[in-house]
């Protein structure tokens, strides 16, 4: 049960004067649903603007409090996405444009009636021979000293919602903050000279101290390492099984290939796991084309020979029925009994896999998370092996955890190689086993960089290449065209690429994006795969697990609008067989610093592992840290600065409160408790027995 001293930050934001029906819905695209969400609304950066008496005195780009007189309004043409303009003059009869994008427009009209002077704050710009400012943040009857702070906060907003409303609401929710005992170690707090819990929000809102910002972050992560180190504790409490194979169906593999000396490691580092009664809790990372399903095959095996059953759980029915097929292969000598489960089995075929599932007589199951439905039930699972962990919240793998009579073990696999700054962020709770040599004899693949004006010399390659009898990849950033501003107008759409290649190769071209129905996408992989069709148009939905070994060619088109890791995974769907392959990274014509030094490393390397770190040094940490997994929160405060800085002393210091202070039923850990559900890792509360 939440602490009753946080009810008032949990209230829903309604409760806040001035959110009715319009203002909810930028709200809740922001995420900012309850008090505490607005509290946490932390500004983007502060402005600091200097009153001017005339257009003459200000300069493009400044940020500006000036009185203007309205003289006409000038409204788009219809249907066009032009913004709404009000041509107003200061004092000496220069003109500026006051320019308002969509609904925003609506206010202008009301604000600025024509011949009556306003103070106008907001940053000069240009259109065109004249100045303009792009949606001003606040219009005045009065005077410049109306306006508040000549330095203020400038918060993240939604179409709906503006500076002043959001201010607003913000200090509302700041008034209704409570007092909290302290959670932080009192000789870290001590040495850190970090403001109080209440403080360091306020003082983050109103001013651009780094001590209140570093100690909200240090909350942030602090909370992260609690509920990891609560899960891994509550796994080593759990009843798990000790499982010791003979090895007698691993012998039987005749694998046509050496394994690396990390796969020999990792199997090793998995079988003293299992053979413990605690439940391992263990994280596979590899490199594109590591072998990581092997290792995961064995440790299956392990469970197999101990007389249990190992489930795999893939994160696409694509991905599943990879690796079933697989897997079926490599276990042709053994006589394992392996099945695929996923939401499209109906009927007999269902009942035939619940029925085996049941009886024992299979083995190993592969499949989406229909594999942990209430329906599915297990004779006695063992293993529980899930691809591309980060598809997948705590919740999810705990209910697949709880099929087994006892605490089974758990192998989480990610192909994608993670920044070793940011290992202990996502995995803290996991040991973790690197897979960080490819197999002998894989090639290196021919990476080249080509200007987009070279188009037609690339199709015509293309041509040859498929003329040749191999296949090909053309990925694009985005499904379809979007109309409206330049950087998004201009951005290549894979069915617009799709039409185009299909007018000239016909037949052998084939579709796959995200929003295509399952079974459509399935049907189309299922061509490519097959060698039906021999050119595959996508998105970045085939960056993982896609494995058609005849594919030898990938073009990737805008390749400068991809982060470092993506390509790298996308590049990893060719290489997979034995002929030589080829990435050609389109580019446009306007390349960044950063874009430039993107796809020279592309070019200069292959290792994932080095690719991660330059990827998240030339663009931070944000997609990593940022994207919401599967109903686990993102980080919205620490940025990759404070977690390289701040994330090993909150690490120290969750370790420290589990292991030597009592844990959550101490007086600290009593406050530690209110900041897990501060940041929404409530579920580290919910683990603990009668927490």
């Amino acid at each position: 049960m939440r602490p009753e001293a946080l009810n008032p930050l949990f209230a829903e934001v309604q409760t806040l004067e001035g959110v009715g029906p319009k203002v909810m819905k930028p709200l809740e695209k922001l995420g900012l649903t309850r008090v505490k969400d607005v509290a946490y609304h932390l500004p983007e950066r502060f402005v600091s603007r200097h009153a001017i008496a005339d257009l003459d005195a200000g300069s493009e780009g400044e940020q500006v409090i000036i009185a203007l007189t309205p003289i006409e309004h000038r409204a788009p043409r219809p249907g066009s996405r032009g913004p709404y303009r009000v041509l107003a003059q200061d004092a000496v009869g220069n003109i500026c444009a006051l320019s308002w994008f969509g609904k925003a427009a609506y206010s202008a009209k009301k604000l600025l009636p024509v011949g009556e002077r306003r103070w106008i704050a907001g940053r000069l710009d240009r259109y065109g021979d004249m100045l303009q400012i792009v949606h001003s943040d606040h219009i005045e009857v009065e005077s410049a000293a109306n306006m508040g702070r000549l330095s203020e906060p400038v918060y993240g907003l939604s179409e709906g919602l503006t500076q002043p409303k959001v201010a607003s609401l913000v200090e509302q929710a700041l008034a209704r903050l409570p007092e909290l005992p302290e959670w932080i170690e009192p000789s870290q707090f001590a040495h850190s000279g970090w403001p109080a819990w209440r403080d360091a929000l306020v003082l983050a809102h109103q001013t651009t101290d780094e001590k209140a910002r570093d100690r909200l972050a240090y909350d942030e992560l602090l909370a992260n390492s609690l509920a990891l180190l609560l899960v891994k504790a509550e796994g080593r409490r759990r009843k798990g099984m000790a499982l010791a194979g003979d090895g007698g169906l691993r012998a039987k593999l005749h694998l046509p290939f050496a394994l690396t000396g990390a796969q020999v490691r990792s199997i090793a580092e998995i079988e003293g796991d299992m053979a413990q009664e605690a439940p391992m809790l263990r994280l596979l990372q590899g490199d594109v084309g590591a072998g990581k399903t092997v290792v995961a095959l064995n440790a299956m095996l392990i469970a197999v020979e101990a007389g249990k059953q190992a489930a795999l759980l893939a994160p696409t029915e694509i991905l599943a029925r990879q690796h079933y097929e697989t897997l079926r292969k490599m276990l042709g000598p053994t006589g394992v009994e392996i099945a695929l489960l996923t939401g499209r089995a109906k009927g007999r075929e269902r009942e035939s896999i619940l029925i085996g599932l049941m009886d024992g007589s299979i083995q190993i199951l592969v499949g989406t998370h229909a594999i942990f439905q209430d329906t599915v039930n297990y004779r006695d699972l063992g293993l529980v092996v899930i691809d591309e962990q980060h598809r997948f919240g705590v919740a999810q793998r705990l209910a697949l955890a709880a099929k087994g009579r006892r605490a089974p073990h758990t192998l989480a696999m990610t192909a994608t190689p993670i920044p070793r700054s940011l290992t202990l962020a996502q995995y803290g709770e996991m040991d973790v086993s690197r897979l960080d040599e490819l197999p002998p004899g894989r090639q290196a693949i021919d990476t080249r960089v080509v200007p987009q004006e070279r188009m037609d010399e690339v199709v015509a390659g293309v041509e040859r290449h498929l003329a040749s009898g191999q296949q090909a990849y053309w990925v694009c950033p985005m499904v379809r065209e979007i109309d409206g501003a330049p950087d998004i107008a201009d951005i290549a759409a894979a069915e617009a690429r799709y039409a185009a290649l299909k007018e000239r190769f016909g037949d052998a071209v084939v579709l796959v994006h995200g929003q295509l129905r399952p079974e459509i996408k399935d049907a189309a992989m299922e061509q490519f795969a097959s060698g039906k069709a021999r050119l595959l148009v996508a998105t970045t939905v085939i960056e993982v697990g896609v494995d058609v070994p005849t594919a030898t060619l990938m073009v990737i088109e805008q390749a400068e609008r991809f982060g470092l890791a993506q390509l790298h995974q996308l590049r990893g769907r060719v290489g997979r067989g034995a002929e030589k392959s080829t990435c050609l990274l389109l580019r446009g014509g306007a390349l960044s610093e950063t874009g430039r030094a993107r796809l020279a490393l592309m070019r200069e390397t292959q290792d994932g592992f080095r690719i991660a770190e330059e990827d998240l040094e030339l663009r931070g940490g944000g997609e990593l840290l940022g994207t919401r997994q599967s109903g686990d929160a993102a980080f919205r405060i620490a940025n990759l600065e404070q977690m390289q800085r701040l994330l090993p002393l909150a690490h120290a210091d969750a370790r420290l409160l589990i292991e030597r202070d009592g844990g959550l039923n101490s007086p600290r850990g009593e406050a530690a408790r209110r900041l897990l559900y501060l940041f929404e890792r409530d579920w580290g509360v919910q683990l603990l027995r009668g927490g």
